[in-house]
Formats: structure tokens, sequence, C-alpha cells
């Protein structure tokens, strides 16, 4: 077995590495940007070493600086975990020139599977069945425009490196095409250094189903069955399980075999996943119809779930195969236990889609039975602009289906994070819904059954338990403390007329309450304004953490099964920026980077058009025209940092434009 490894990652996948390398007896060594350093990766290591500031091209991404932390602390074994270089060949290269074990297939398979119309070229000649399309990656703009009759609409922009979703575009009209292939290469070489892509037809109803494969350096190669990976967004993943509902053994056999060929046609080493696209409208079939989707030469993010239901420990195996040991079984020993289902846990904004940053303030994952949490982050943890948004996966395992999904759902309902808003409310619409609960998935499931989706109006408890906590934090809080919130609300009235107003909202539902308060013999007394007194009791079991950032005040509030941020309104408000002279005032919806600010002062624009694009966490965001009009001003250029809010630029409507 290997002595000690470098974990060539950060977040929740550093934690799980060396929690195995643990379990083991092997040492590990965590590498760190100035951003990570007191992350909980850096402190469960043996060791740590710095790379670099906070941009992961200056870290994470510096090839030559991961190799020498490596050499310089003393690991024989480089672990990438997922993301970053995990399939980089050059960097393979590098650790393996080092005279380091390269935690992972050879250089060479890593470079013919990261181009997915070389993979695609290759498994079909292997004959495992791929997606109709143009898979010539050298064509240029106007050659896939031509080309793009061939393969008929709807279709698919897909990068050919990298993966996660980014670099691909769903295309239905032909002359949204050009834009698709510029904002596809555009997201491609910031994500990968690589613009090229390939067109692929878009399979009707199809479910995302992946195998996972092993192969070791004696020529055994395995699947360790099925993922069932449909329920995505922006092709992200959302949800994930093991086994997939879809599959018979008839089915599983056909898609395992295909998957093993395609591992065996390269004498693949380590852990990867062969992903295929199934047409559910071909499920009734003799044999449905599948197609070679991409190989993902790493660990995925949704390993758990296979871990649950095969009871094996795939980290545990990947350092195995790597110092060269053979598997230790074969493929009749492949067994699944019950059913595991996997949620990502997103620092995003559910509803508007948008990536959020901020401080983790509270975090409580509670314990049950069949609960298991991936996290990268702790209380005190920082949720930055440079990195992905996904914190971690929330997973269960039990004897069947219906019993994850019911788990699931409460283990969603009773985690709370404070401090960074997240998507738990989006996951548990997701496991609470029919459809979900029948296994009647595909690709499309979101927009299918949760494209409106809001979250429920705030519960009154949550309302009580905010009006509480400001009240407590006030009465603690020394005078001129900006932590003292109720002086925000200017004078107000300690007795009769009702009391006096307090203004919440709630930005995630889209709504904004005033209550009455005013003590009493029992305490506050809370009116909503329609009549209703909220009880004395109400609230009293939930968390609630006050934070003043920038003068504004928030109460993070968990009760009722949810978690919300109310944003305390002062009673005297100032104009809004948006509203000053000059047209309408363009904030960036996020904090990030602007990597394209393709109009200029004076142009004239049709509706629709991108006027800015910003990027966070591997995530491009356009700002688009409301209607036809003209760019006034441009606040910032390609390069620069934005918070959210920043000003980009200032609009005016045409006349007689509906903005």
């Amino acid at each position: 077995m290997l002595r000690r490894v470098l974990v060539a990652n950060r977040g929740e996948i550093a934690r799980r590495v060396i929690r195995s390398c643990r379990a083991l007896g092997v040492e590990t060594v965590a590498v760190h940007s100035d951003a990570d350093a007191g992350e909980p990766h850096v402190r469960e290591a043996d060791r740590a070493v710095r790379l670099g500031p906070a941009p992961a091209a200056e870290s994470y991404l510096a090839i030559e600086r991961v190799v020498d932390a490596a050499r310089r602390s003393g690991a024989d074994a480089v672990h990438p975990g997922y993301g970053f270089l995990s399939e980089n060949p050059t960097f393979a290269q590098a650790v393996q020139d080092a005279g380091l074990v390269f935690v992972g297939p050879s250089p060479d398979v890593l470079r013919l599977m990261g181009d997915k119309a070389a993979a695609k070229q290759h498994l079909e000649a292997a004959g495992v069945p791929v997606v109709p399309g143009v898979h010539d990656a050298s064509l240029a703009d106007d050659a896939l425009l031509k080309a793009a009759d061939q393969v008929g609409f709807p279709l698919l922009v897909k990068a050919v490196a990298g993966g996660g979703g980014k670099g691909m575009r769903t295309v239905h009209d032909p002359d949204a095409l050009p834009e698709a292939l510029a904002a596809a290469r555009r997201e491609a070489r910031a994500a990968f250094g690589d613009d090229r892509v390939i067109l692929e037809r878009l399979v009707s109803r199809p479910r995302h189903i992946e195998i996972q494969v092993f192969g070791d350096q004696h020529g055994n190669v395995v699947h360790l069955l099925e993922r069932e990976c449909s329920v995505q967004r922006r092709h992200q993943k959302v949800i994930e399980e093991a086994p997939s509902p879809a599959l018979d053994e008839r089915l599983r056999e056909r898609m395992g075999t295909a998957a093993v060929a395609a591992a065996r046609s390269v004498a693949y080493e380590g852990a990867g996943t062969v992903e295929f696209l199934v047409a559910g409208d071909t499920l009734d079939r003799d044999e449905p119809e599948f197609f070679f989707l991409e190989m993902n030469t790493r660990l995925q993010v949704e390993h758990p779930v296979t871990e649950l239901v095969t009871g094996l420990d795939l980290v545990a195996l990947q350092l195995q195969v790597a110092a060269g040991e053979p598997l230790g079984f074969g493929q009749d020993d492949v067994r699944a236990d019950g059913h595991a289902i996997e949620a990502r846990l997103y620092a995003e904004d559910p509803v508007r889609q948008l990536p959020q940053t901020g401080p983790v303030l509270r975090l409580v994952v509670p314990d049950g039975e069949g609960h298991r949490a991936d996290l990268g982050i702790e209380e005190g943890s920082t949720v930055g602009r440079h990195y992905d948004p996904m914190l971690g996966k929330l997973i269960v395992h039990a004897t069947d289906r219906a019993t994850a999904c019911r788990r699931l759902a409460d283990l969603l309902a009773t985690t709370q994070i404070h401090g960074v808003t997240t998507n738990l409310d989006l996951l548990h619409a997701i496991v609470d819904h029919d459809a979900f609960v029948a296994g009647d998935l595909t690709t499309a499931f979101l927009d299918e059954h949760l494209g409106g989706w809001s979250p429920a109006p705030t519960p009154p408890g949550a309302h009580a338990a905010a009006v509480a906590a400001l009240a407590a934090t006030s009465r603690t809080a020394p005078a001129g403390d900006p932590h003292r919130p109720w002086d925000t609300l200017g004078p107000v009235r300690l007795g009769g007329a009702g009391g006096w107003p307090v203004t919440l909202a709630d930005d995630l539902a889209n709504e904004t309450v005033t209550l009455r308060v005013a003590r009493s013999a029992e305490g506050l007394r809370i009116d909503t304004g329609d009549g209703t007194v909220l009880p004395p009791t109400d609230g009293a079991d939930a968390a609630a953490t006050v934070r003043t950032v920038e003068g504004r005040t928030e109460v993070w509030v968990s009760t009722a099964g949810t978690t919300r941020r109310l944003t305390l309104v002062p009673a005297t408000r100032h104009a809004d920026p948006a509203e000053l002279a000059g047209g309408a005032a363009f904030a960036s919806p996020m904090p990030g980077s602007v990597i394209a600010v393709p109009v200029e002062v004076g142009a004239t624009v049709a509706a629709g058009t991108t006027l800015v694009v910003v990027e966070a966490m591997k995530m491009e965001h356009p700002v688009t025209a409301p209607s036809d009009g003209t760019v006034v001003a441009v606040h910032v250029g390609v390069g620069d940092a934005v918070e959210a809010g920043a000003p980009l630029l200032a609009f005016e409507p045409a006349a007689g434009a509906d903005a």
C-alpha cells in the first residue's frame, strides 16, 4: 500500500480521500490556496502545503506548484479527486515524471477519453453505441452551422474537454445556434482551456444512466452496477441514485457489458464511469436504446451511492489499484444491497439559479439511520466566489427506494445552514414530488415538473423567531453597536397603538411582511397585521442567527422544515440606485468576474441581446437587454471583479418599448 498521498483538491472530496487514507494507515498531505487556509480539509490532513492565492489558476490548477508540493512533502502518490486537474493528462504525466504514482488511469487514456470527439470515434469502433451527431472537433463555426442540418434540431452543442455541464448548450432554433456556439466555446475555454465543440442529436425523453467501472494493472475489469443521474439543472446533476428504477436485469447486463468493453478497449486502470443516455421512449421495447455519452476518468461526485449499495470503499480500491494490487473480486461477486439516493448541496439561489457566497454561521446535519453527509464545510467556513458552488452531498441508504425517498426528504428538511443561501428547499421539493417518488425521471425532470417552482411562503414561526432573535440581540448589544438591529427601525413607540412595525423581507420567497410588535407580560406580542396574533410559543423551537453585513441586518431562521434568510427593512429607505436618472442601472446578479462586454456605449440593441457576462464558481450568467434600447454607459471591463449588486452598465429602453 502507498505510504503518503497528496490530495490535489479541496472541499468535500479532499476530506473524503483523507478519510479513507486514515482508515488504511496512509499519511495524507493537503494543498490549499490562501482562501482555504482555515478550511477543514487542511486541518484533517497529516500535513498541508500552501499553493498560492485564491484564484484556481494560481493554486489548484498550477501543475508545477502541485507537483512541487508533492515532492517537498515526501508524498509517493497524488490523488486528484474530481474537477480541477483530475482528468488533465499533462498533470498526470508531470506526476509520473516526478517519480510519483498518479491515482488514476494513464495520461494516454486521460487524453483520449478527455477528448469527447476522439472518445466517441474510438468507442464506436469498439462496438459501443454512440449518440448520432457531428464528432469532428476540428470544424469551425461556419462548418458546424452547415453540418447542423445533418444532425437536425433540437441538438446539443458540447465541449470536447471537461465535464460538469460546462460548455454545453441546447439549441431548438437554427437562428440561435451561432450564439450557442460562441457561448459554449467561451465557457469551455475559460473552464478547460480548450474551446473545441461538437454537435449531438438530442435523445428523446433521455434518462442519464452511468456505469461505475474499475480496472487493475492485471487486466481485470468489472462494473459496479449503475447510477441514475437524470435529475439535472443546466446539464449539472442534482440528484443521483443506485440502482436505477428504470433498468431491468436484461438492460443492466447489456449496459454493464458495454461499459466493461469500453474500459477494456483502453486497458483502463482505476475508477471510471461510462455515461450513457437511455431513450426513455424505448424502455417498453425488448431491447431499449442506449448511447455512449462520455467516460469520466476519475472518481465521480456521486460515488457514495455506489459505495452504499455495494459495500465497497471506492477510494480504498483506487489506492489499492494504484499500488499495483489486483481488485481481488470478480463480476459475479458484485451485488446490490438496498437503495441509495444522493442530493447535491449547492451554495445557490435555487429560484434565480445563481451561485451565492457568505460565511457558514450555523451547520446542523442530523444523524439518523441510513444517513451520510459528505461535506466540505463546517461552522466557520467561508464560501467564496473562486470555486465550484457545491458544498457537499447528503446521502441516504435504505432497504428499498420508497424508504430511501422518505429518509432523504426528512434529512433535507432537518438540515440547517445559516449564512449562505443554499438549494435545500429545491432539493426537498424534488424528492417530495410524486413523479420522483414514482421513478418517472428524465433529464428534463425539473423543466417538466418544477419549471415554475418557487418556495412556499415563509412559515409564521419563522417570523416570530426572527422578531424574538432581533429583540434578544438588541437587548444584549451596547448602544451604538451595529448588532443592535432595533436601532435601524428609527423612532418607535414602545407602548400603545399596537406596538411598533417590523418589516421582514424574504428574497427567496419574494415576500415582504410587516408585523406589529409590543411587549406584554407573556413576552413579545406579534400581530401579523391581518388581525392574527401569533401565539407566544410560535417559533419557540426554531433556530435563529442574526447577522449584520454592510449595514444590513439579516436573520437566518430554521423551522418547519425550511431555512430562510429574512432581511430587516429599515423604516426609512433611500432611493434605489437603479431608479436614478440616466437610464436603468443593471447590477451584477452575483459576485464574480466580468468575462465579456460585447457592447459599447451608444450601441442600439434588440431585446435579449447579451450586454455583459459575469462568471463565478465556473458558471456564466449573461445580463441581457429586457427590451429594444440603447446602452447609455458601461461601468466595467473584461477581467474586472464585481460584487453582487455592483453597477455594470446603464440602459435606456427605446420609445414605446415594454422594458
